[in-house]
């Protein structure tokens, strides 16, 4: 396999640990057009990627996941007997497998029938044809979802950071949780709204960061942060806002209102590490 795909051995001391490579994944790909399962199986291949199982239909995909545990899933967006998102929250409702990464390949762009998937928390969504090099970041994506490394920060120890966690959908916290958990961090409130998140924030300031979603009903990200900086005592909070929306205009509008940064969804380990690296030092 190709050395620049490969991850490297830790050792310490007389310990050598191994850690997980591409070329380790067993993926379950559900597609139904025969060309794409070639494309898509050919170019695993060439990433190193040979253990890969393949179903045709949702019913038969959910069939194998009362089954089987794969390290990923990857998903058409259409089948003939329902969708990517039906499969992906039946993944998401099973407790031996609502962790499973999923990816999502899709060449829709409607806003309105891919935020879904994403508000569900996948770990990268892919165009119809994908470049290859896509294809390599979103396994090590993978990767780092599956063996997260613990945030590395001059002025916190990460398990002592307390974050609440602001979104109202329960797959999307639930993504974002396991992903500030691997990261190290293990004191997270939720809240499922900004209205909710308010509430809290009145009761206790105990908080080093927030992350919130943007698009929520009532009080959305914008006003719950401008709620957090017209406050003086929790004005300090860095806000991290976590959001699928692409429209400039409108993340301008965020920018101004005094987030400390944005972070698209997927809500990517890599990314995220590097985000609260920069907002926390």
């Amino acid at each position: 396999m190709n050395r620049d795909l490969q991850l490297e051995h830790e050792i310490s001391g007389d310990d050598r640990v191994t850690k997980l490579e591409i070329a380790d994944l067993t993926i379950l790909l559900i597609e139904p057009s025969a060309m794409q399962q070639k494309v898509i199986i050919h170019q695993l291949s060439e990433a190193g990627v040979d253990k890969v199982d393949l179903v045709s239909s949702g019913e038969s995909a959910i069939r194998y996941l009362e089954n089987s545990k794969p390290d990923l899933v990857i998903s058409s967006l259409y089948f003939e007997d329902m969708t990517a998102l039906e499969v992906l929250n039946h993944l998401r409702s099973e407790k031996s497998n609502h962790q499973v990464p999923f990816m999502l390949v899709s060449s829709e762009i409607k806003f309105g029938r891919i935020d879904p998937i994403k508000q569900a928390g996948v770990v990268a969504i892919l165009p119809k044809p994908f470049k290859f090099d896509s294809l390599v970041t979103a396994l090590k994506n993978t990767l780092q979802f599956l063996e997260p490394e613990e945030l590395d920060l001059d002025n916190y120890d990460p398990t002592t950071l307390r974050v609440l966690v602001v979104d109202d959908s329960k797959l999307a916290r639930r993504f974002i949780c396991k992903t500030l958990h691997g990261l190290g961090v293990n004191h997270i409130t939720e809240a499922d709204d900004g209205k909710s998140a308010i509430d809290i924030l009145s009761q206790t300031h105990d908080f080093d960061l927030i992350v919130s979603d943007y698009n929520m009903p009532e009080v959305d990200g914008k006003a719950l942060v401008e709620y957090v900086r017209s406050n003086e005592i929790i004005a300090h909070i860095p806000v991290l806002m976590v959001t699928s929306e692409q429209n400039r205009a409108v993340l301008n509008n965020i920018e101004q209102v005094g987030v400390s940064a944005i972070c698209d969804k997927p809500f990517e380990p890599d990314n995220v590490r590097q985000l609260l690296s920069n907002i926390l030092s």
